[in-house]
């Protein structure tokens, strides 16, 4: 038999992304030179969360910013360089890559007290993973033995079972897990929100504890004031490296991203992920922020999905013309000021995989586009939707005037009132043209690029899209125990996707942040968040 494999955080998947992301530098902004307050408050900038703070029902931003700190994983990533590193884990162990030994720390505590134990894991993956319970990050515990007798193909089928026979716990402290296949991402994986473990208390009332969620990461929950704010203060029982160094977050909800802004040149809202258009036109924002503005390396790209459920779109001669109708050089330009660079693929730049010019539809070509157009036979009015909060807006206004100018067709920019109702819209299938869909890591790997958004059924597939070649490539990839080799058959499936245009790929935010003069220092993390590990506030 040949000897077990330790993967001690997963390093080899990430050994390229570091070296891409150290030499892209970045990181930390400062400016303020008073003494640091281990007892501060930190205000940042946050959207309404589309659903209640719970692990397996969170995939989007503005949920993630109260859950991540709340929740601590398997498998921590830090957040300058997003390299994994074992948290909860002592360690994760394969010799096949589709059984794994995982083997938790001792001690570790939730916010209650209680301590942190390998049934934890498992009940809160069969949890998710359940289909009566209706969790939008279901998906992601598909790779495991026994995924389809809980969450059935047929979406009216009952499941045979509540329980995934690939999930043993083995005692108190470790658990194994069984794949359906051998799978060389699982080791990273599992660092996702997702996969956090729950207390037995949201299985004794979870209705109780969406109320009041109790977690075992480095903050914990206060209050949550829908549309107004959600507070956490530091849990001081926390035994991870990621500790923070101020008391109280309060994330504050904002509906314009404007005001958020003026907030925080006027210090009443400490950190802001992403800066207004009027901040960035004519590179203001330098002006107005000085040793207070806060870079990093994003690992994340925005599409624009072409839901093919709505009349009209099923239309790939039309999908090619609005494609090469934006310039998006020339928005990236004047409407971003050049904080973002045209995507050219599905995969975003510093992920081990990425390639330039998988899109060939992603250039601006005005001639090649009325052709299709023309071709498409298209008929009636094109939109484009999205929140209109966080600066959203104004890039999506200058892709239709893009379209418009260049295919001479209608095209209209649709606002939703928040980034919650945004969402839910997007989820319950009720887009009725096409809709902004942004997507930041959930860890580092090209997987995370193509499995959630573009298999069958996933929980992030926002254009309703359906490939069976790309279905059976990504399984293959999935079911490939050797990371280079997993690594081309993903970047065949992607290949794939090019050429159907689900969504079409716009533009990758380089990571310019902002701080307030009241925090000491403060780092954008890889995921487009304030890595609150980094964050001093002063008295």
């Amino acid at each position: 038999m040949r000897g077990s494999t330790r993967l001690r955080a997963a390093a080899a998947v990430v050994t390229t992304l570091s070296l891409v992301l150290t030499a892209c530098g970045g990181g930390s902004g400062s400016g303020s030179s008073g003494e640091a307050d281990p007892n501060g408050t930190f205000t940042v900038y946050g959207t309404e969360p589309q659903n209640t703070l719970i692990p397996t029902n969170t995939n989007e931003l503005g949920g993630s910013k109260a859950v991540d700190p709340m929740f601590a994983e398997l498998i921590g990533f830090k957040g300058d360089n997003a390299e994994p590193y074992n948290q909860v884990a002592d360690s994760i162990t394969t010799s096949d890559s589709k059984v794994y030994d995982i083997k938790l720390k001792h001690g570790w505590k939730f916010h209650d007290g209680t301590e942190v134990k390998a049934k934890n894991f498992v009940d809160a993956w069969n949890y998710g993973a359940y289909s009566p319970n209706g969790q939008i990050n279901s998906t992601f515990f598909e790779n495991i033995q026994g995924y389809s007798d809980v969450h059935p193909d047929d979406e009216n089928a009952k499941p045979a079972t509540d329980k995934m026979s690939g999930l043993v716990v083995k005692n108190d402290y470790e658990f194994q897990v069984t794949l359906t296949a051998p799978f060389s991402v699982f080791g990273t994986k599992i660092g996702y929100t997702a996969f956090a473990p729950l207390p037995d208390a949201f299985f004794k009332d979870p209705k109780a504890f969406a109320q009041h969620p109790i977690g075992n990461g480095p903050m914990k929950f206060v209050s949550r004031t829908p549309n107004a704010d959600i507070k956490l203060t530091r849990f001081d029982g926390y035994q991870g490296q990621d500790k923070v160094k101020f008391k109280d977050l309060d994330i504050k909800i904002y509906a314009s991203q404007e005001t958020a802004y003026q907030d925080l040149l006027s210090n009443k809202l400490d950190f802001i992920e992403t800066l207004p258009p009027s901040a960035l036109a004519g590179n203001k924002y330098k002006a107005d922020l000085k040793d207070n503005l806060v870079t990093g390396h994003l690992l994340g790209i925005s599409t624009i999905a072409i839901p093919y459920y709505v009349p009209g779109y099923d239309n790939l001669d039309l999908r090619k013309a609005i494609s090469l109708a934006i310039d998006r050089q020339q928005i990236t330009k004047t409407v971003m000021n050049d904080t973002y660079v045209p995507a050219d693929g599905y995969v975003s730049q510093g992920i081990p995989g990425y390639r330039p010019g998988v899109c060939q539809f992603c250039k601006f070509d005005p001639a090649q586009a009325k052709m299709f157009f023309q071709k498409s036979g298209f008929k009636g009015k094109l939109t484009i939707a999205s929140n209109a909060d966080g600066g959203r807006k104004e890039p999506l206004v200058a892709a239709c005037n893009s379209i418009n100018k260049t295919l001479g067709v209608e095209c209209d920019f649709v606002p939703a009132t928040d980034f919650g109702q945004w969402r839910s819209i997007v989820t319950g299938h009720k887009l009725t043209g096409m809709g902004r869909s942004d997507w930041s890591a959930d860890y580092p790997s090209i997987e995370n690029f193509l499995n959630p958004l573009y298999r069958t059924g996933a929980s992030s597939n926002d254009a309703v899209y359906s490939n069976p070649a790309v279905d059976a490539k990504l399984k293959e990839a999935d079911g490939t125990a050797d990371k280079d080799a997993a690594v081309k058959l993903y970047q065949q499936a992607e290949d794939l996707v090019a050429q159907d245009l689900p969504s079409i790929p716009v533009w990758d935010e380089k990571g310019v942040a902002a701080k307030s003069k009241h925090a000491k220092t403060a780092g954008l993390d890889f995921r487009r968040r304030a890595d609150l590990s980094s964050v001093e506030v002063t008295k």
